[in-house]
């Protein structure tokens, strides 16, 4: 893969990428977690990259972690997606007190407990509701949860979840919760066009008490961030993967797989950037935009290269057919969304899009 920064060593990839391709099958039906993917993670030191020395990580920086998830979701875009899912949570406890951090992420970097984030109803989804979805309150005893996380991946393999709820006065706090804890039911993962395997579930809270409190992280919950875009690269690469082996038997293809892998490269060239220089959040959302339209035109290329056998159920690029819509819908902030409507359209933007 073009781009790989130096400092990538602490991970071992080649390892790593082998493992996840061996397990693909396994993991879209069962999940990482039950499949070994996850572990292979933990092994091949990927789950330390996210994690401060100071509590047992390697603490890489946004750029090579930025490139080892294009290569993940390139090989497994269901582990990519649960790496990201327990990534966002170290954030927020990394952000916590020094007794939480003491407390969780020394495991978390080793993989010993799995952990997962449910804050999508902060960020994107059900935002609309007039009350919270999840109310945090101050009692006597401490802090309880009442309400429900609409979309938490993983809910079922994990130990706990870290999530924020809405207290009385209007302001967040965040909390990590057991998920064998009294007054908390995981409903069955839902079954969704793709990637079920990520076992993502509704978790409903009644008087839960969580084991830690914790501040807003800096910069509040937040959503459509660089990852979202790093895996939506990696997803566009398996697509454009299948149209390079196709054009190996019909070199008319040729010409289309370099072209596409041309733009890949290009945008993956802007993600780097981005995550070694920063980015202000108007292009952030621009370069998300820009990922979905083009996973979403590299599958539909894919399918088109393979004719008919692409579009029976099992074959690798109905898979990847499926797995590009789920860009349209995940942690997709609403400039996003207008944006690629727009796209779709021909029209411009809507007024502060």
């Amino acid at each position: 893969m073009p781009c790989q920064p130096p400092s990538i060593e602490s991970i071992h990839m080649a390892s790593l990428e082998a493992a996840l391709a061996a397990v693909a099958e396994r993991t879209a039906r069962e999940g990482p977690w039950r499949s070994g993917a996850f572990a292979a993670l933990a092994d091949s030191g990927m789950l330390a990259a996210f994690v401060a020395p100071a509590w047992g990580g390697t603490g890489l920086g946004e750029q090579p972690i930025t490139w080892a998830l294009m290569a993940i979701a390139e090989r497994c875009l269901t582990t990519a997606l649960a790496l990201t899912q327990w990534a966002a949570a170290v954030r927020i406890i990394s952000g916590g007190d020094d007794g939480v951090r003491a407390a969780m992420l020394p495991a978390l970097a080793r993989g010993e407990t799995p952990t997962t984030v449910g804050i999508s109803h902060l960020t994107t989804s059900r935002r609309h509701v007039g009350r919270p979805v999840l109310a945090a309150t101050r009692t006597d005893a401490g802090w309880r949860l009442d309400g429900l996380c609409p979309w938490v991946t993983g809910a079922d393999a994990s130990a706990t979840i870290v999530t924020g709820g809405i207290t009385d006065d209007g302001s967040q706090r965040f909390f990590v919760v057991a998920t064998g804890a009294e007054g908390l039911t995981i409903d069955p993962p839902m079954t969704m066009l793709a990637l079920t395997g990520s076992r993502t579930s509704v978790v409903r809270f009644e008087g839960v008490q969580p084991t830690h409190v914790m501040l807003p992280p800096a910069g509040g919950a937040r959503t459509g961030g660089l990852a979202t875009t790093a895996l939506a690269i990696g997803a566009a690469r398996a697509s454009a993967a299948v149209i390079a082996w196709e054009a190996m038997a019909r070199p008319t293809l040729e010409t289309v797989a370099d072209d596409l892998m041309g733009e890949i490269d290009a945008l993956a060239a802007r993600l780097m950037g981005a995550a070694r220089d920063g980015i202000d959040p108007a292009d952030r959302d621009r370069l998300r935009a820009d990922a979905n339209g083009l996973v979403v035109r590299v599958a539909q290329a894919a399918l088109t290269a393979t004719k008919g056998a692409g579009f029976v159920a099992g074959h690798p690029v109905e898979r990847l057919v499926r797995e590009a819509m789920f860009f349209l819908v995940w942690s997709c902030p609403q400039a996003v969304a207008d944006a690629f409507l727009c796209d779709l359209t021909a029209q411009r933007p809507p007024s502060g899009a």
